[in-house]
């Protein structure tokens, strides 16, 4: 059967996907229906999520997927920046055998926008992040690493990001080739440059929010790696990613 933190799981890939907009709402009833499971356990499963931030419930209507608000779309930026540089700073020169796994990331990466498939082409931009963490060995990050990408991933469908995706994922090559080099002060320049060159991109003005009612079961369906290639991550079991947007 499909547990609690199944479900959360799900819920968050599909939201660095962008196939779950701000504002949408997410049905207890239709979630239970499709996972297969009680409302009880779907109910926990929104409250873990909503206690990490993504989803909240609102009086009499139900839970919703959060809508950051501009200022907390630069909270979260600004945090990304400091953890992530401060993360590629206490690094050291990784081991081949990391830029190995980071390289094949980036290779998944041109594979699937190659490949035309939006949802996997954003998840995969987004993952590099999770991946990049998860490869320097320090696990608490890794998963604060995704709960954050995730949330600047609604903030850049919120405040419509316009960067595209061949340059996220040159970017992401650039950091790998610097790690490699051991020129670790010009990686953290580079993650730098690279996240707030997304949050210089945010338009407050051009704030949506997605009001659709029917789409959660391909919206929260797992999505299939990229092929030939497999995804690096080890973190996201079902690869799943959205639009061609930089992460």
């Amino acid at each position: 059967m499909t547990s609690q933190a199944e479900i959360a799981q799900r819920v968050v890939e599909a939201i660095l996907a962008r196939k779950l907009n701000p504002g949408e709402r997410l049905g207890e009833q239709e979630l239970a229906d499709l996972f297969g499971v009680s409302r009880t356990l779907v109910r926990e499963a929104l409250m873990q999520l909503q206690a990490r931030g993504f989803v909240e419930v609102r009086s009499r209507k139900g839970w919703y997927v959060v809508e950051p608000s501009f200022a907390q779309a630069r909270d979260a930026f600004s945090a990304r920046r400091v953890i992530e540089t401060g993360l590629l700073r206490e690094a050291g020169k990784p081991l081949q055998t990391v830029i190995r796994r980071l390289r094949q990331h980036v290779a998944d990466e041109r594979a699937a926008i190659e490949g035309g498939d939006a949802a996997t082409r954003t998840f995969m931009l987004a993952d590099f992040h999770v991946c990049l963490a998860d490869c320097l060995g320090n696990r608490l990050l890794t998963d604060v690493i995704r709960d954050l990408t995730a949330r600047t991933t609604l903030v850049a469908s919120l405040y419509q990001s316009t960067h595209d995706a061949q340059q996220s994922c040159d970017d992401h090559a650039h950091i790998v080739a610097a790690l490699a080099a051991g020129e670790l002060d010009a990686a953290q320049h580079l993650m730098a440059e690279h996240i707030g060159s997304v949050q210089e991109s945010l338009d407050e003005s051009s704030a949506n929010s997605g009001d659709a009612r029917e789409r959660l079961r391909a919206t929260l369906a797992p999505i299939a790696p990229p092929m030939p290639a497999q995804s690096a991550s080890a973190s996201a079991p079902t690869r799943s990613r959205a639009n061609g947007r930089r992460r």
